[in-house]
């Protein structure tokens, strides 16, 4: 008794549909928790940056306006700039840009941030902006 090809699919025609909708539901599953880990890790690292970029800016303040050498050590700035500059690599564009742009600006003006306002002044807008770059990438996680 040869069954013909859609005899045996009539048959077989729930279990068919059956591994056709696990199948997918496998696929989806998979894709979601990748996505679910890659956001993990954006927003983790995105935060991290947000934190540190707070931290400089103590930094920054405490040079520049109260002077105070334990809180506004130029060093401490670097150790963030460094760290800014390294979770900014893997976050998505523009983070790993705004990153270098403010270690450029950094490099240049960190000397100046206990008496030169115009220093501090580049150094904020960079920070600023940095910050504003970072909040828009974590608006942007689905």
């Amino acid at each position: 008794m040869a069954q013909t090809i859609q005899e045996q699919l009539h048959a077989n025609a729930v279990a068919l549909i059956s591994l056709v909708v696990a199948l997918g539901s496998l696929g989806y599953n998979t894709w979601r928790n990748e996505q679910t880990e890659e956001n993990r890790s954006v927003r983790l690292a995105a935060f991290e940056v947000l934190k540190n970029l707070g931290e400089l800016q103590l930094v920054v303040n405490f040079a520049f306006f109260a002077k105070d050498e334990q809180f506004g050590h130029p060093m401490a700035g670097w150790g963030r700039v460094a760290l800014i500059s390294d979770l900014s690599q893997v976050l998505p564009a523009p983070a790993p840009q705004r990153a270098e742009k403010l270690r450029q600006v950094w490099q240049a003006n960190w000397q100046q941030i206990r008496d030169g306002e115009a220093s501090v002044d580049r150094i904020t807008a960079e920070i600023d902006q940095s910050r504003e770059a970072i909040r828009e990438i974590v608006r942007e996680l689905r």
